[in-house]
């Protein structure tokens, strides 16, 4: 698929100064680029390891730097490539607990002293203003409400999420409401998405549902500049749907304003399905599009003053221009974080630009990747960062044999322009694809089979009509002239949408893959950067790097087993039929381990157990399985069982009178949910969504 932060560099391409100093022709270990792989190296250790690193660690690793560089330094001359190792070894040992100790602090200020709201089966009265409109994957409208929260400590400014209807609130409105809220939810299933580690980077301290529509609430006097931008961006979106038809409208605030809200579920499966969904799920590819545009448009009018041109350079206040319109879109669109991410790509191309360097550079990029885990560290485990910069990284490199084909034979005529354009998108499309096709594999378990023809289909329209289209529109809106523009956009989304569904209609448009181990993408990682940074034929071996990683998800044995954290079982019987206790409770549970196992919109049967006043029992995998609803023969279901499930709380003197493996309701609230796998009578693997060993500030 086309990623974003891919596109602008792909296309700002300007006047350049040759580098004097000789490219290692092995290996591209410029300091950039090596500081950006130690950033990644060290936020991802940070956020891997089971305890929470002390100062004594990040100590540690400084004096072992300090000692390598030392060594290096006064190594004799005969050593020349060792000391050259210790050197670099120091310095990503120096950048990596650097940026650890950077995203520790930041871990710790977002979650200090926020243990969230809980108002059980009660509704509690929320007051604050409402900062968003948002639709939930099921379609229903949630609201984002930012709030002061009150507790024994005093007040804390917080954000509370919740299902509910508006009513005649509108977005940087006050507003009051009345709601049953939670802790943000940790992760369904062992290795899913834990919303609460997100949520907490997001200053959401509940989520939950309203019981009545809301109503405005007392005037409030802070964030009143928030307030205002808010309320533009608002009205805004409201403007834009109101000048096209519901469908293409939607999807137009979305790109335009970031307001997703009101985008058909069926036009967003369909975008998805056909490997358009980078369209809606990252929306720094509107900023790439928004300032590349703007770049050369400018660039061009001024490139038709001929006298001026002749002595300056055209691109220097294109990029100016550029840039501003790229912050304008960053307030605009609410500054959510992948527009963050977008923007700092954009400012670090432009900034190239500006300073006559090399815009299409692996240098350029790793000054975004540090700008990016300098200000938001927890991005490195994202989808939105990995997809991003891989597809740039990927495109850069081959960029530079597609500019040295250009340089040797690219005609001139328009044919060849022509040619060269539909080649060009179609390089792109599966470059980026294909950079991007294993971390998205793993983090959503499904491939889009048809993304390449998706993206050949839609993305010239995409580029060439609707985005350029959009901005000019935007433009034009306080003159009144908007009209038009909109009218071609709405064309041009029409057309978009049209072959999005023809394409998610194809047999096979979207192939789900099974769940792997975090081992499994760290692995494909490093053979993906191996293929990037090495030259010449060793740049074979990121490619058996990647190859490994791949086979070794296939071969990985998955889990049998659930049992959700409210005691429902969900296992794989003799049949291979996958199997339930309980089909109305733990649904989303259910749904997402399947998900993961490769069997997305999969309902389970009814579990088929032996079943009495007491519980239900049954074997999978030559393991006894036994559901114990009463406890009033427990000796004979140790007896006979070798693991017991029972929402009911077994005190520690009765559990170790019992043989069996036993997980009960106190074991589920302090674990969560459990995934196991059952062979040949034992318990081969057993995970848990809360690791006992694992201390971390999220945790739980």
């Amino acid at each position: 698929m086309l990623q974003p932060d891919a596109i602008l560099p792909h296309l700002a391409a300007n006047r350049t100064k040759k580098s004097a100093k000789p490219v290692d022709p092995l290996v591209e270990f410029k300091p950039t680029i090596l500081a950006a792989l130690a950033a990644i190296i060290g936020c991802g250790l940070y956020f891997s390891v089971p305890e929470e690193p002390s100062h004594n660690f990040f100590v540690g690793l400084i004096t072992l730097a300090g000692a390598l560089a030392l060594a290096a330094r006064f190594s004799p001359e005969s050593r020349k490539r060792v000391s050259r190792l210790m050197g670099i070894t120091a310095l990503v040992l120096l950048i990596g607990a650097a940026f650890a100790w950077r995203a520790q602090s930041h871990t710790l200020a977002h979650h200090a002293d926020r243990e969230g709201v809980d108002s059980y089966r009660d509704a509690v009265s929320v007051e604050g203003w409402l900062e968003a409109i948002e639709r939930s994957g099921s379609g229903r409208t949630r609201l984002l409400i930012r709030t002061t929260l009150r507790d024994d400590a005093g007040a804390r400014r917080n954000r509370i999420r919740v299902l509910g209807d508006p009513g005649e609130v509108y977005p940087g409105d006050p507003i009051r409401i009345r709601a049953v809220l939670a802790p943000p939810r940790p992760a369904a299933v062992p290795g899913g998405y834990d919303f609460a580690f997100h949520a907490a980077f997001s200053d959401i301290g509940a989520t939950g549902f309203a019981v009545e529509t809301a109503v405005p609430g007392p005037a409030i006097g802070q964030d009143r500049m928030v307030r205002r931008l808010v309320r533009l961006r608002a009205s805004l979106s409201s403007h834009i749907r109101q000048r096209m038809a519901p469908r293409p409208g939607g999807l137009a605030a979305a790109l335009l304003t970031g307001d997703r809200a009101h985008i058909a579920p069926r036009d967003v499966d369909a975008l998805r399905q056909s490997g358009l969904g980078h369209v809606l799920a990252i929306s720094g590819m509107h900023m790439a599009l928004l300032a590349g545009g703007v770049f050369f448009a400018v660039r061009l009018c001024l490139s038709g003053f001929s006298a001026w041109a002749r002595r300056h350079d055209a691109a220097m206040p294109a990029a100016w221009v550029a840039l501003a319109f790229a912050a304008g879109y960053l307030v605009m669109s609410g500054a959510g974080i992948p527009t963050q991410r977008a923007f700092i790509m954009t400012v670090s191309v432009l900034g190239a630009v500006l300073l006559r360097r090399r815009a299409l550079s692996l240098h350029t990029l790793a000054i975004a990747v540090l700008a990016v885990l300098a200000i938001q560290p927890q991005a490195v485990i994202t989808p939105g960062f990995q997809m991003s910069f891989s597809a740039a990284s990927a495109l850069i490199v081959v960029a530079r044999l597609w500019q040295a084909r250009r340089q040797t034979g690219a005609g001139r005529g328009a044919f060849s322009q022509v040619r060269l354009f539909v080649s060009g998108l179609g390089t792109t499309s599966l470059v980026a694809g294909s950079a991007t096709a294993g971390f998205a594999a793993f983090h959503f378990h499904r491939i889009a089979s048809w993304g390449l023809a998706g993206n050949l289909l839609v993305m010239p329209i995409f580029s060439l009509i609707v985005m350029p289209a959009g901005v000019i529109g935007l433009v034009l809106i306080p003159l009144g002239l908007d009209a038009l523009p909109f009218a071609v956009m709405e064309a041009g989304l029409g057309v978009m949408l049209d072959l999005a569904a023809q394409v998610a209609a194809w047999p096979g448009a979207l192939r789900p893959v099974v769940a792997a181990p975090g081992l499994v993408l760290g692995l494909f990682a490093a053979g993906f950067v191996l293929t990037l940074l090495v030259r010449g034929p060793a740049r074979m071996v990121g490619g058996v790097v990647m190859l490994a990683a791949g086979l070794s998800w296939v071969v990985l044995p998955q889990p049998n087993l659930l049992i959700s954290d409210t005691g429902v079982v969900l296992a794989r019987d003799a049949s291979g039929e996958w199997v339930a206790s309980d089909r109305r409770r733990s649904r989303f549970a259910a749904r997402v381990f399947l998900e993961a196992r490769g069997e997305p919109g999969l309902r389970p049967a009814r579990w088929a157990a032996r079943c009495d006043g007491l519980g239900c029992g049954a074997e999978i995998e030559g393991v006894r399985l036994t559901v114990l609803e009463r406890l009033d023969d427990w000796a004979t279901d140790c007896a006979r069982a070798d693991l017991i499930i029972t929402r009911l709380t077994v005190s520690p003197r009765i559990a170790s009178q019992c043989r069996a493996e036993l997980i009960d309701a106190d074991t589920l609230a302090r674990r969560g949910s459990q995934t196991l796998r059952l062979e040949n009578g034992s318990i081969r693997s057993w995970r848990s969504a809360r690791p006992r060993n694992r201390n971390r500030p999220w945790s739980g």
